[in-house]
């Protein structure tokens, strides 16, 4: 029986650990941190709970196949529940903007504030479900292993079918008119961690999964997700272990042959899957002189994506504005992303991300609204520093909401701040980033680290930062991936 090591038991690695135990391999799994899940962690403030991973699911159908596959029913461990009408968009005006799966109820809106974006809407819809078609075809099922993966014709010729010289932000100025409407369509370039006047317009077909497969809240928590793939995985036989640093990864003659504890216990692999910042948890576990491919110089030389600032806010009542999601958007939000990656500054004025699980699900906070506050950041600076006081942002933020409406601190019951570099120091991401490298760079949004080191055989790399990139479906969809990818070889 081969036997497989997990390095990281975030999504991506509990995604390969059960896909490879129900195989029949030996797998054995090495989680640092007290949970499992990586950044889908559960924070519990009192009697209200917070997730503070990804607040949006979407593709609920990833997550159920890491079930399925082992023949359980996903439906016995998560309940996905769809959210029709899932975002409120806040501009500064006091114009309101509901996103939703509902196309008629999208076009209605659009009537009220963009008459020729409520003509064009379906020519929209269509043409992000076509960019979503094409990636979900040619890019999310592939593993790559070398450059020469990238090389393939049939990818090539999907390349260029994808819109990859133009920005999300001229894309989605194409059909929506009104400069608050493109800035909330422009918001999600933040789903990778980057910028929409930047990243190739490829990627607005993430707003072809929220507009139309819809949004979704698994009750008791998108927390939940993590609890079920570990059942899952130990009730196929594989090994889990939390509080277990991994202090190195063990190779000998280009070949891997298993991991180092940082209790100087050797456990010897024919394999081994590292699920985590590739640009953080390679170098550490890994001398440089083994890895060429991916020097310290390189890895300097990558623009890490944006970070959080984050806050929790338990609430002593429930505050009738706010809906599950909610977004309250600066004046200028240009000036907000050249502050962010060419300043590498915090925002004086920024985009507001609200996440309120209560208003869905109150279980999850029964006395009052349980705020998941998220401000984007930059990532740390090279010499590790914050760039701000996190008290005097936390107020300048619950300032900006009171313009808003939105009065935090009057109803406060239970608060905690998360900074970028708790990020770091938590999850072991490159600088604090979310996401590992931005999309801003062609280079960087298409050629991400590729899913098998080039200088080590054996050794695999699942999670955000290597492809197909960043957001809670892909990283599962990596774990299955170079899950699937070994047991083709194996049988081989």
């Amino acid at each position: 029986m081969k036997k497989i090591v997990i390095v990281g038991g975030g999504l991506g690695g509990l995604a390969s650990a059960v896909t490879l135990a129900h195989a029949g391999f030996d797998v054995e799994l090495f989680e640092k941190n007290d949970h499992l899940g990586g950044k889908l962690m559960p924070v519990q403030l009192g009697n209200y709970h917070f997730d503070f991973g990804p607040n949006t699911i979407t593709m609920p159908e990833v997550f159920n196949t890491v079930i399925s596959q082992t023949g359980e029913n996903p439906q016995n461990y998560l309940n996905f529940i769809p959210l029709t009408s899932h975002t409120r968009n806040h501009f500064p005006d006091g114009s309101v903007f509901d996103f939703t799966s509902n196309q008629q109820d999208m076009i209605s809106q659009l009537k009220t504030m963009d008459i020729r974006a409520a003509e064009d809407y379906p020519t929209f819809i269509k043409e992000i479900s076509r960019l979503y078609k094409l990636s979900e075809r040619y890019f999310f099922p592939v593993t790559f292993q070398s450059w020469r993966d990238y090389l393939s014709p049939s990818l090539g010729f999907a390349l260029f079918q994808v819109r990859p010289t133009e920005s999300m932000h001229h894309f989605f100025q194409r059909y929506f008119s009104n400069p608050f409407l493109v800035q909330a369509f422009d918001r999600y370039a933040t789903y990778i961690g980057s910028s929409p006047y930047r990243a190739p317009a490829t990627f607005s077909m993430i707003a072809y999964l929220e507009l139309v497969e819809g949004v979704y809240y698994t009750e008791g928590g998108n927390t939940r997700i993590a609890e079920a793939f570990e059942t899952v995985a130990r009730n196929a036989g594989a090994q889990l272990h939390t509080n277990t640093p991994v202090s190195k990864i063990l190779s000998k003659k280009g070949k891997v042959t298993g991991v180092e504890l940082q209790d100087g216990t050797s456990v010897p692999a024919d394999k081994v899957i590292l699920n985590g910042d590739l640009l953080s948890a390679f170098p550490d576990l890994v001398d440089e002189k083994a890895r060429p491919s991916l020097s310290n110089k390189k890895i300097a030389a990558f623009e890490p994506s944006i970070s959080a600032f984050v806050i929790t806010a338990g609430l002593t009542k429930k505050l009738d504005m706010l809906k599950h999601h909610n977004v309250f958007f600066s004046s200028d939000y240009k000036k907000e992303f050249a502050d962010l990656f060419e300043a590498s500054a915090y925002s004086d004025e920024p985009t507001v991300y609200i996440s309120n699980s209560s208003y869905t699900d109150s279980t999850v906070s029964p006395e009052g609204d349980n705020l998941f506050i998220l401000v984007n950041a930059p990532a740390l600076t090279k010499e590790g520093n914050l760039q701000i006081d996190p008290e005097s942002y936390k107020e300048r933020i619950y300032d900006f909401l009171l313009s808003y409406g939105i009065d935090i601190r009057s109803h406060l019951a239970e608060e905690k701040i998360f900074t970028p570099a708790f990020i770091r120091d938590q999850f072991g991401s490159f600088r604090g980033a979310l996401y590992g490298p931005s999309s801003n760079r062609r280079k960087d949004a298409f050629l991400r680290p590729p899913n098998a080191s080039r200088d080590i055989q054996n050794l695999y790399f699942v999670g955000g930062s290597t492809h197909p990139g960043g957001g809670s479906p892909m990283v599962v969809l990596s774990g299955l991936n170079v899950a699937q990818k070994i047991i083709e070889q194996t049988k081989k």
